[in-house]
């Protein structure tokens, strides 16, 4: 499947290679080179053509929340008070640290938040000052028990 960004191409050799990239950031360009029968030098140049058009916007680490202490995950729909901009609400959970991502979303609340946290206090902390924003009116709290899958990693569809 061909797909473009702007006005980039994106072909089937740059799929693989963001796959690969997707499936271990820390992948060498002359082991991606192998996998898609280019050099490493010419590898290095679709990632750098990649990363300049936004299609690769960073490489990151995946760390285990319960690792460093983090064990305790929630999902807080948050409802405003008039008319919240979203620049409004991604400025407010930039302020916490605890959050892990946030979205606007359709339906009765305003927006929904994934929190992590190190135990039920310090949730409930959280949950504080995201309620002392001043345009947020209510919250809606989900705890998390179990997660039954892991994120998916983000590839090309193949075809």
């Amino acid at each position: 499947m061909r797909g473009s960004v702007g006005t980039l191409r994106i072909d089937p050799v740059d799929q693989q290679i963001v796959a690969s990239l997707v499936a271990n950031a820390r992948i060498s360009y002359a082991e991606i080179g192998a996998r898609v029968s280019l050099s490493a030098p010419a590898v290095k140049r679709r990632v750098d053509r990649l990363r300049a058009h936004g299609v690769i916007r960073g490489f990151t680490a995946v760390v285990d929340p319960a690792a460093v202490g983090w064990s305790t995950e929630a999902f807080v729909e948050l409802y405003c008070s008039g008319r919240t901009s979203r620049s409004q609400l991604a400025a407010a959970v930039r302020r916490h640290p605890e959050v892990v991502a946030a979205y606007t979303v359709s339906g009765q609340a305003d927006a929904l938040v994934h929190l992590r946290a190190a135990d039920i206090s310090h949730m409930e902390r959280i949950l504080q000052r995201l309620r002392g924003e001043p345009f947020v009116a209510s919250t809606r709290s989900l705890i998390v028990l179990s997660r039954l899958t892991e994120p998916p990693a983000q590839v090309f569809p193949e075809g």
